[in-house]
């Protein structure tokens, strides 16, 4: 099934063209997400999210970029919101614990598991991950594309809306930022 045929069987609820679109892009929807929110159950959730907009939303889909492209977007959208989210109830948690509600710790560390990454590497990436988590929303999303999902700066400045330069100028900073703080938890 081409992209073409596959966006007109999702136009037309077909559930053959639902479950090609499931087999062939959860494993990109699920690694995108899971770099982004660091948490397994999280990135099944957003995942399920991800489907459930685009077979709701295929309708809206203009053709204008991939389809990827546009699953890609909504993916690291979903994933931020999710993110945003989080922070705002664990702002709320902070507060509550200052005046003596609860004594749960104010960061958990992900119980986090890549699946591209090897057993004997797995405390080095959870070093990593922890310092990708720590990266600012736009060098986060454009590391993780780039370096997790192996899309080119092009792909990227489409699922971002932004200018190739501005992708490299993203992925630059975050290297920076990462080796800091690499540096910084292994000094």
């Amino acid at each position: 099934m081409n992209e073409q045929e596959l966006i007109q069987g999702l136009r037309n609820g077909d559930q053959a063209a639902f479950k090609f679109l499931v087999d062939n892009y959860q494993d990109r929807v699920f690694n995108t997400a899971i770099g982004i929110v660091q948490n397994a159950e999280d990135a099944e959730d957003v995942s399920q999210e991800v489907f459930i907009q685009v077979f709701r939303s295929i309708h809206s889909f203009k053709e204008e970029s991939k389809l990827s492209t546009w699953i890609y977007r909504i993916t690291t959208t979903r994933s931020l919101d999710l993110l945003r989210s989080r922070k705002s109830k664990k702002r709320f948690g902070f507060l509550q614990r200052l005046f003596g509600d609860g004594n749960e710790p104010l960061f958990e560390l992900p119980d986090f598991n890549h699946p591209g990454v090897a057993l004997d590497r797995k405390e080095n990436a959870a070093r990593l991950f922890k310092a990708i988590s720590q990266l600012p929303e736009n060098q986060k999303t454009a590391f993780t594309l780039h370096k997790l999902e192996d899309l080119s700066y092009q792909e990227i400045s489409d699922v971002m809306k932004t200018s190739v330069a501005a992708v490299e100028s993203l992925m630059h900073r975050a290297k920076q930022n990462l080796r800091k703080m690499l540096e910084k938890d292994r000094g």
